[in-house]
């Protein structure tokens, strides 16, 4: 696939200075970018306006729909056969795609992710790749902690994060588009572990670096954002997990969504946390009804969860336990 055309889709709500500064560094990437595609959810800063100043192909939604729903109208609108995801905080230094586009050499990559280090402070990780535990609770492997070898060395992946990631195209027909009844948050993750059912793999490329500002729409902890994430985590656990690995697995669950209930009200938002809980448990039997769990599932999303939780458990081991994980690995036995 070499000198495939990539596509550029920069989801868009507002953040007008951010953007631009986007667009000056895809405009000192060595790799050749066919389109820039700037999805606008309704912004009111000019961030649109800018966009198309500067060279970019705007499509308006007129609201703000969410971000699945603004990747997947740039994925329709793509013409190439690669698409770079990119969130407008973030600044790719100019290697960062060539980089990806190389992992994507191989029939056998489907998408590529680098290290994406903290705009604030460029010696901490913003983030890796994602895992995810068996209470359906994701990590991006390393987020807030210092840079260092354990990040370094480039591997194989199940899960990339749509922060700034390049894709094949033909993945989105094969594995899906993102599910729009996400709306923001985790979504990514669920578009993961379909990858992961599926066989598509992906690659994380530890010299492609990029800068993430991070959370620049809402903030980390703002209600809003919790709230999402909370119902999300719920909605995880009512689309991919088959009836029998819930019966399974209901104390590492209930452990591991309490604590980050917890993890919640100490920064102000525990209201918001229950409130998304809620959101959830509404929407859990026509989640249910609408997503049949197959054999794939039962049978391939154990294995993947096991494997997915050992390398969390191995990583705080080597680098110093956040309290969130040390507790859920003692009151879980480990990880399986």
């Amino acid at each position: 696939m070499s000198g495939a055309a990539v596509t550029v889709v920069i989801p868009v709500w507002n953040g007008r200075g951010l953007l631009l500064r986007l667009l000056e560094k895809l405009e000192a990437q060595t790799y050749p970018i066919a389109e820039v595609l700037a999805i606008d959810n309704g912004s009111e800063d000019g961030a649109a306006e800018a966009a198309e100043q500067n060279g970019a192909r705007v499509l308006r939604l007129g609201a703000n729909l969410g971000f699945s729903r603004a990747v997947n109208c740039g994925v329709e609108a793509c013409r190439t056969d690669l698409v770079a995801l990119v969130n407008s905080d973030v600044e790719p230094e100019p290697e960062w795609l060539a980089r990806l586009a190389a992992a994507l050499e191989s029939r056998e990559v489907w998408f590529a992710t680098g290290k994406i280090l903290s705009a604030v402070d460029r010696n901490l990780i913003d983030g890796t790749y994602d895992l995810i535990s068996r209470a359906a609770c994701a990590w991006r492997k390393g987020q807030g902690r210092p840079d260092g070898p354990e990040y370094s060395q480039s591997r194989e992946i199940s899960m990339a994060p749509a922060t700034a990631a390049l894709f094949r195209t033909e993945l989105f027909e094969r594995a899906g588009r993102f599910d729009e009844a996400f709306e923001s948050y985790l979504e990514d993750v669920d578009f993961g572990l379909r990858c992961a059912l599926g066989g598509f793999k992906g690659r994380y490329v530890a010299d492609a670096i990029a800068y993430h500002q991070g959370s620049a729409s809402l903030g980390k902890w703002n209600p809003q954002t919790v709230r999402r994430i909370a119902r999300n985590q719920v909605y995880l656990l009512a689309k991919h997990y088959p009836a029998g690995l819930l019966r399974q697995q209901w104390w590492p669950i209930l452990v591991g969504q309490t604590l980050w209930g917890l993890v919640a009200l100490r920064h102000g938002a525990g209201w918001a946390f229950a409130m998304g809980k809620l959101d959830g448990w509404h929407g859990w039997q026509g989640w249910r009804r609408r997503v049949a769990c197959d054999d794939r599932q039962a049978t391939r999303l154990p294995h993947l969860l096991q494997d997915f939780e050992r390398e969390i458990e191995q990583v705080q081991r080597r680098t110093g336990f956040d309290w969130y994980w040390k507790v859920y690995f003692l009151l879980t036995s480990g990880a399986n």
